[in-house]
């Protein structure tokens, strides 16, 4: 079968893998029909080395399930299931209290040997406790929003929640990627009073607006912490930093309000950060996040999305096909598109 392989930084292709099999009882097979390209997977296509290539591409998919082994008692063939992009066991400690992305058992999808979500078909392990069937055809109209269910939309739900979102919180979310824009949309819909939406790019944060944004702020540094802490009257009580930078970071800390909590979502691409008086010590800033547990949060967010109250699927603003993935990279790079949808 064919699939999106990364060789090296800015080299992305798409070539034959092995067709995928049932290893194991409670794997399934699925046949991709939909997946996408995620701002995280620009970070290796800035930086990854041509030693450690080629790699399987994908962690966002929905399709049909093909076979399934014997142990499977959730799904069966011809089901058209969503799979977050962390498989799971949903039995261990971490999947009953809701971290699924901490399964003894589980792991990330295109790492060690598992098959990636941007390719025809992928070998899903632990199935009872990672697929999850929709009520609906594969080719259905909602389909780009049932697959942010796999991963933006539950990262923005999940930056809301540690971040303590409730009715009338006020907000401020660093950043205009599918992510950023996702949590402004969280945060409505958990009943945010005041979103701040800090980005520069008119089309996105005009889609921001949409999903409940209240004011946005292009500026950064300096300047952009400046005019938020005026618009929030004196800082933000909840600030979701959505882009995984160190600026970005900075920025949170610059804006969130003394007793506020930072919530960062995106994959942190640094390891030093300040963390004393001056930034959140002396201030008592609560630093809070990580990768969104998305399974655990698809069964309260899928009727929004099936009843039309929410329409997360207006982040994807390009679809291709599977041998157009390495232009859906470069479009995304270049800014020229938010998130593309593939379909293979």
């Amino acid at each position: 079968m064919r699939a999106a392989l990364m060789y090296a930084a800015g080299d992305v292709r798409v070539g034959h893998v092995a067709d995928p099999v049932v290893k194991e009882p409670t794997d399934a097979l699925v046949r991709i029909t939909a997946a996408c390209i995620c701002g995280s997977d620009l970070h290796p296509y800035h930086s990854m080395s041509a030693s450690g290539g080629p790699v399987r591409m994908g962690h966002e998919f929905i399709g049909v399930v093909e076979e399934t082994g014997n142990q499977v008692a959730s799904v069966k063939k011809g089901d058209v299931v969503v799979a977050p992009f962390a498989y799971s066991d949903g039995t261990c400690e971490y999947c009953r209290a809701g971290l699924q992305t901490s399964c003894v058992h589980g792991g990330f999808w295109a790492r060690n040997g598992i098959d990636g979500g941007q390719g025809e078909a992928a070998r899903v392990p632990l199935a009872d406790g990672t697929l999850v069937k929709l009520p609906v055809g594969a080719d259905d109209a909602l389909i780009p929003s049932l697959l942010t269910l796999s991963d933006v939309l539950g990262t923005g739900h999940h930056a809301a929640v540690r971040g303590g979102v409730r009715q009338g919180s006020t907000v401020t979310v660093i950043g205009d990627g599918a992510v950023g824009l996702l949590a402004v949309l969280a945060s409505k819909r958990l009943g945010a009073e005041q979103i701040v939406l800090m980005g520069r790019h008119t089309a996105r944060t005009d889609l921001g607006r949409a999903f409940g944004a209240t004011d946005v702020v292009a500026e950064r540094e300096a300047d952009g912490i400046e005019k938020v802490r005026e618009i929030t009257g004196g800082g933000s009580p909840i600030v979701i930093e959505a882009v995984g930078h160190r600026p970005a970071y900075e920025q949170a800390y610059g804006v969130v309000r003394p007793g506020g909590t930072i919530s960062r979502v995106s994959a942190p691409q640094y390891e030093d950060a300040p963390i004393g008086f001056g930034s959140l010590f002396g201030h008592n800033i609560t630093l809070t996040g990580g990768p969104a547990p998305a399974r655990a949060y698809i069964d309260e967010l899928l009727p929004d999305v099936l009843e039309g109250r929410i329409e997360p699927g207006r982040v994807f603003d390009r679809a291709v096909g599977l041998d157009a993935v390495p232009d859906g990279y470069r479009a995304m790079d270049a800014r020229e598109a938010l998130k593309v949808l593939v379909r293979p």
